[in-house]
């Protein structure tokens, strides 16, 4: 019971987080949540998008050919799952990292969820399909699929203005915060100058909602919808339209309306839903001596929708078979059309390793990436945090996806993703997994990560770090 209550408050106390609000008691679970508005509001405010003169130019195109009628390309001649466990396998080999998980979808089947290494290198366990990882930003397409759910069933309009949902939020410029919506908090174009604005405030422990209030003094790139800007405290206000909007926290709305119709059994929100799985990887670091497991830290994880979610690679291969069509019951193929449709260009995201030879355009959707990965279109996320990284792909046109998640900050397994990628495709073969250029593509999605320094991915530690707070 105490756990209980100790959990409520947290919620309790997230909901104030745009400031400008009255305080809430924390000592209490029976207290009412403070509303953002009434349901009559709510209605209204969904009621008045569609009269604003106003219309962000990221506004996503709400149907397209549905995925189902589009011509699926099949897999290339040789296409083997079992050389990419092989490889997974050995990434682990002298824990060059610790432990590894990868899923591999096709055609609505999994052709392979499993598990490599060790969960903990001071205290082993064998990484295995049901051993849950963090997911980092990796979260940010549980959100954006929430909100698609909420615009199917009528609860939010993509071009719903936020500042209607959540009176307290402010930019420095009173007509620019009256024109930010839905889909531009969700594709990152709300029109802030700074990648990842007030993520050092984050990282030192802050409060979201303390945070959420310095978005007024922030200064802007340009208008709502025109300019991109990677965001995490920006774009965990969706969080809160959705309370706005339902009543529900946004934590239970994701495991309602996600996690239990999908079957993701080992997925859950937050530092508290990792530490309660039945077998969980721990985070870690390198050190002179090797690797060194960490507590993982509990900062991002007060951005829910920007990094809230844990999953196993089971969990990890029902999402990707959802993402591809598979689920209409659940995700409607038009609804996720809409969530792959790129709104704003996103050039930076070609430089560097596999990127630089395989993309030739990039962009960003709601929640997703999307790349012109060949001449194919990949929808793609990656995501960081301390001792965690992760990175899925969905190809549409061969009704395929892919995701990996490890424990560590090594960048040796994203060279995996284009491998497979290329196999997939029938491209000639490069030693991505050798060469993997692409860390800043993953620090990219979070700065709470430390840097390659340049030591070979390898060793292990007798020692136990703890990353605490700032």
């Amino acid at each position: 019971m105490k756990h209980k209550k100790s959990r409520r408050s947290l919620h309790v106390f997230r909901i104030g987080l745009v400031g400008l609000l009255l305080p809430l008691t924390l000592s209490s679970t029976a207290q009412t949540p403070l509303r953002w508005t009434t349901a009559k509001q709510s209605a209204e405010a969904i009621a008045s998008a569609s009269a604003a003169p106003y219309v962000s130019p990221t506004q996503p195109r709400p149907y397209r050919t549905s995925l189902a009628e589009q011509n699926m390309q099949p897999l290339a001649a040789g296409f083997d799952v079992r050389s990419f466990e092989t490889m997974a396998e050995h990434l682990t080999v002298g824990q060059r990292v610790p432990g590894l998980a990868m899923a591999i979808v096709h055609n609505g089947r999994v052709l392979s969820a499993r598990g490599y290494g060790v969960t903990d290198v001071v205290n082993p366990q064998q990484v295995d399909s049901h051993t849950v990882f963090r997911l980092a930003s990796l979260s940010k397409a549980f959100a954006s699929t929430l909100t698609g759910l909420m615009v199917q069933d009528g609860s939010l309009r993509w071009d719903s203005k936020v500042n209607q949902f959540v009176p307290g939020f402010q930019l420095s410029d009173a007509n620019a915060t009256s024109h930010v919506t839905v889909a531009d908090v969700l594709s990152h174009s709300v029109g802030l100058q700074a990648h990842n604005a007030f993520d050092r405030d984050i990282e030192a422990n802050a409060e979201y909602y303390d945070v959420a209030r310095k978005l007024a003094y922030a200064p802007l790139k340009c208008a709502p919808g025109e300019c991109y800007a990677y965001q995490n405290v920006a774009f965990s206000l969706i969080g809160d339209v959705v309370f706005a909007a339902t009543g529900t926290f946004y934590d239970q709305a994701v495991d309602r309306r996600i996690f239990k119709p999908l079957g993701m059994n080992d997925a859950s929100m937050g530092l508290a839903g990792i530490q309660g799985s039945t077998r969980w990887a721990r985070p870690h670091v390198r050190s002179r001596n090797g690797w060194v497991s960490l507590t993982p830290k509990p900062t991002y994880y007060r951005l829910p929708p920007a990094a809230g979610v844990n999953a196993s690679a089971s969990d990890l291969a029902q999402w990707l078979i959802a993402q591809t069509g598979h689920r209409p019951d659940v995700l409607p193929a038009p609804l996720l059309a809409t969530l792959h449709s790129p709104v704003v260009t996103t050039p930076g995201e070609m430089r560097g390793g596999w990127r630089r030879e395989r993309i030739h355009s990039a962009s960003y959707a709601l929640g997703w990436r999307v790349f012109d990965y060949a001449g194919q279109q990949v929808v793609f996320h990656a995501g960081a945090v301390q001792g965690y990284r992760g990175l899925v792909a969905l190809v549409p046109g061969q009704d395929f996806g892919v995701a990996l998640v490890w424990n560590s900050d090594s960048s040796l397994p994203s060279g995996l993703l284009p491998t497979i990628l290329d196999r997939a495709m029938g491209l000639p073969g490069q030693p991505w997994v050798e060469t993997p250029a692409d860390y800043d593509l993953l620090l990219a999605e979070s700065p709470d990560g430390t840097p390659v320094d340049g030591r070979k991915d390898s060793g292990t530690s007798s020692q136990r770090g703890t990353a605490s707070p700032h």
